[in-house]
Parts: structure tokens; C-alpha cells; sequence
């Protein structure tokens, strides 16, 4: 490395002001971290097990993000909870100078999916949310990651400052969107997060756009047998929204997706509802594309309501960006995977695989597939996320990790029981594994970093990056 390239580096802040220090090499470090992270997985696994147990909502994770700022807190991180008007997001620091890497922590739960840890359906009683999307194993490993690399820097061996980043309601509340609007990602060289799944594989397909909203239709009340003249339905507000942007499918482009809910329909047949409420996702892989079908969306809602005598207002409740994928870093991220390796399971978790993928009622791959490693390749990720808008600010690199049985959807009461057993927890140290190892080619490497920060700044180009929900504050009851 030549002088004039550090002094490139030092002027660019990608560098620390101080002098060169010695330490081993990355691989020893890795080897290293991966057998402490191993050794300590009974409690990691404690902490995603009560964490799947809180199954808290969008929002609303008030005990999940106490435990994780806990963890972090007590073991000498510096922990700004209620970060960006949400008081379940924080963020926590350790060490100080460059460089500075972000690790991503999620943690909300999914309404309507309480599951036992079991392989047949099994709701638990009383208990309204479920991990179909294994964020209690998330968030736990990403803590893990930041634990151990903390170790590392208080033992001198590695140099610089990892932030633990505690993002809300990822499932639909936009929580990070509301973190890199208030700044919290400035001065970040590089962000690593990853996603439960039922394949070990590097990020390297998009996340879609999304635009989400809540329309509310407001009609006159009137007895619906000896009055219906006098009242304006709500519901036929709702119901003639819908009918035009079923319509509409026809006349989008093919690879948006639009989906809704009646979230209030009325509450009894022999009143004319006088308010109702329907809740709109529209997704398109390009962000202007997902704008312009919203505003169709909108003019049907604006429509319904002047054919039905009604009166309409909407709010807007979440808005990601799609996902920019740096490949600087995610061929770095792969060679740490497979190093990692994936998951092996017992005899008993194999013929518990095999009960789940029977209750899915389709072909699903051997049950052994989840100690493989995908290849390098391009895939479809399918849904959205708001670590989308993260990948517009700063150079971000994600994996998924096989946390559930081959062949399971996110979603599902299945992936529920699989992320509260070992199964689970297995999957989850891989993403640990494979994060930290990547965290330590990004702080022994400026190389790394200087390269992944280019190629992001070539593929934003001239755009400058806008919130696709404005300005408006969290919407904090929005799984209200």
C-alpha cells in the first residue's frame, strides 16, 4: 500500500487518525471468534428463546428491545435508546474511530401467527403474534455479532467502532426508514444484516419497493332495512376501491404486486356502516414505479368515494425503498459463509423436518439441503424491507440463514415452531459466524471498504435519496 493511498484513505475518513498498529492476521481472528461465538450459544440461544416468547408487534417490542439494550449495556456498550421518535429503536457504540460498522438488529413479530414449538398447528392460546419471520433469532444474532467484535477491540486486536443499530417493526412500520432519515447512519463505512430462511445463501437479489397505506372511508349511519335511503355506506366505499384496483391489475406493469386487507368492515348487518378501513401494500422492484401505481391507488379511493357518497383520507403507513446489492461486499460475505458451513441436524430435529415439510403439502427439497451453502448467484427475494433504503446511504450486505426446515415459507406457523426451537438457533449462529467473519475483513481490510464504498456510490449515481413516506412521524399504532 503505497503512501499517497493512505493519505487518500486518511482524507476520506476511511482511515482512523492514529498510527499503524500490529495485530495477527484475519484468519486466526476468525477462527478465533467463530469458537467464541460457539462457545457461548446456550446463551444466545436463551435470549432468542424469550424473545420468541415476548412476540411482540411493530412498535409495540417494548420487552424485546429492553433485553437486547440490556445485553449490550451490561457488557459495556454505550446504548441511545428511543432513537428517531420510536421508543423501541436504539443504537449502541463501542470503541471509537474509523472504521465504523453497522450491524442490524430486528425483533418485531407477526399478528395472527401464535404458534407452538411444534410440528403440527398448534396456536397458543391468548397470544396474538408468532416469529413467522424468526426476527427473535435475528435480532439475537446480530447482538452476537456486536458482542464479539466488541471483544476484539477491547482486546486490541482489531481497531475501530461497530454500532449495534435496534430497528423496529421492520414487518411493515418502515422502522429503519425513520433511522437513516434522522441521520443515525452517517459516518458508517459498512452496515451487515441478515434474514432467516430456509437456505444458507448471500444476499445478492433485491429486496422490492413498497408503499403502504391505510385508507379510512366515512359514511352516514342509518338502519339498514327501515332507513337505507338515509344512510352512505363506509364498506361500499371500501368495496368500490377494491373493485377498481382489482381492475387495475390488468393495466400495471407485470411485476407489481398489490395486496389488502378490510381491516374494518362495519359492525353489525343491520347498520349501514358509517366507517370503514382497508389497508393497501403495493411493491414494484423500481421505486418510481411503485409511486406512480400508488397514486392510481389513491385516485380509485378518491373515486369510491364520490360514487358512494362517502367521504375518504388516507395515511400513509410505510415506504422502503428497494434493495441496492454491493457486490464488493457480498463476495467477501460468501467466502465467509462458506467457511461457516450450514446447519447439521440431530436424527430427532431431521424427523421433526420431515413432519413439517409434510404439513406444507408440496414437494419440498431433503431436509439434509440445509447443511449446504447456496452458490454466488442472483435469486428473487420476493418481498420488501426497509434495510433497502439503509443500502441507498451506505454500503450494506446481508445473508440468509437456514433457521427453518428446508421447503418452509416466511410466514408461516411453521417457520413460528422452527424459530423457537434448536433448529432455529442453529441456523441463527451461522449468521453470527458469517457476520462477524465479515466484520473483520471490513476492519482489517481499508482496501474493502474503500471499494465497497465506490461501487455504491456509482450505482446511486445522481440520485438523491427521498423517503418514500415523506415526512411524516412513526406510525407507531399502526398494528393497532
Amino acid at each position: 500500500m503505497t503512501k499517497s493511498y493512505l493519505l487518500g484513505l486518511l482524507s476520506a475518513g476511511l482511515l482512523a487518525f492514529r498510527p499503524a498498529l500490529p495485530g495477527p492476521p484475519a484468519e486466526p481472528l476468525k477462527a478465533e471468534a467463530s469458537q467464541d461465538l460457539q462457545a457461548h450459544y446456550a446463551d444466545y440461544r436463551q435470549l432468542a428463546q424469550r424473545i420468541w416468547g415476548f412476540a411482540e408487534v411493530g412498535y409495540k417490542e417494548t420487552q424485546s428491545s429492553a433485553l437486547l439494550q440490556k445485553t449490550l449495556r451490561d457488557n459495556g456498550f454505550a446504548v441511545q435508546a428511543g432513537v428517531a421518535g420510536i421508543p423501541t429503536a436504539f443504537v449502541a457504540t463501542y470503541g471509537s474511530g474509523q472504521p465504523v460498522i453497522g450491524v442490524l438488529a430486528e425483533y418485531d413479530a407477526l399478528p395472527g401467527l401464535a404458534q407452538q414449538a411444534v410440528a403440527t398447528k398448534t396456536p397458543i392460546a391468548g397470544q396474538g403474534a408468532g416469529h413467522g419471520c424468526g426476527h427473535n433469532l435475528f435480532g439475537t444474532a446480530s447482538v452476537a455479532t456486536g458482542l464479539e467484535i466488541k471483544k476484539l477491540l477491547k482486546e486490541g486486536k482489531l481497531h475501530g467502532t461497530i454500532k449495534v443499530f435496534g430497528c423496529p417493526a421492520e414487518e411493515g412500520g418502515s422502522g429503519k426508514v425513520y433511522l437513516v432519515r434522522e441521520g443515525l447512519f452517517k459516518g458508517v463505512d459498512a452496515v451487515l444484516h441478515w434474514h432467516p430462511s430456509s437456505e444458507n445463501a448471500t444476499m445478492v437479489g433485491k429486496y422490492i419497493a413498497n408503499s403502504s397505506a391505510k385508507f379510512r372511508f366515512h359514511g352516514v349511519a342509518a338502519h339498514a332495512a327501515a332507513a337505507p335511503e338515509r344512510g352512505r355506506s363506509a364498506l361500499d366505499g371500501v368495496e368500490a376501491m377494491d373493485n377498481m384496483v382489482n381492475m387495475m391489475r390488468e393495466h400495471v406493469p407485470q411485476e407489481t404486486r398489490i395486496h389488502y386487507v378490510i381491516t374494518n368492515g362495519g359492525k353489525a348487518p343491520n347498520v349501514v356502516p358509517d366507517f370503514a378501513e382497508v389497508y393497501y401494500y403495493v411493491r414494484h422492484p423500481n421505486r418510481a414505479d411503485v409511486q406512480a401505481v400508488f397514486e392510481r391507488v389513491v385516485k380509485a379511493a378518491e373515486g369510491a368515494a364520490l360514487g358512494t357518497g362517502t367521504t375518504m383520507d388516507y395515511e400513509i403507513v410505510g415506504g422502503t425503498h428497494d434493495l441496492l446489492i454491493n457486490e464488493t461486499l457480498a463476495h467477501a460475505l460468501q467466502a465467509n459463509l462458506e467457511q461457516v458451513g450450514g446447519v447439521t441436524y440431530t436424527a430427532p430435529e431431521a424427523a421433526f423436518g420431515q413432519q413439517i415439510q409434510q404439513s406444507l403439502g408440496v414437494p419440498a427439497p431433503p431436509v439434509a439441503q440445509a447443511a449446504q451453502v447456496e452458490p454466488y448467484r442472483a435469486r428473487d427475494l420476493g418481498g420488501s424491507s426497509d434495510v433497502g433504503d439503509v443500502s441507498y446511504v451506505v454500503p450494506t450486505v446481508g445473508l440468509t440463514a437456514a433457521t427453518w426446515i428446508p421447503g418452509t415459507p416466511a410466514h408461516s406457523w411453521q417457520a413460528v415452531a422452527c424459530s423457537g426451537l434448536e433448529v432455529g438457533s442453529k441456523g441463527m449462529m451461522v449468521a453470527a459466524k458469517t457476520m462477524t467473519l465479515t466484520a473483520i475483513d471490513l476492519f482489517t481490510s481499508p482496501e474493502l471498504v474503500a471499494k465497497a464504498k465506490e461501487e455504491l456510490k456509482q450505482k446511486v449515481g445522481s440520485y438523491v435519496y427521498k423517503p418514500l413516506l415523506g415526512d411524516r412521524k412513526p406510525a407507531l399504532n399502526y398494528r393497532d
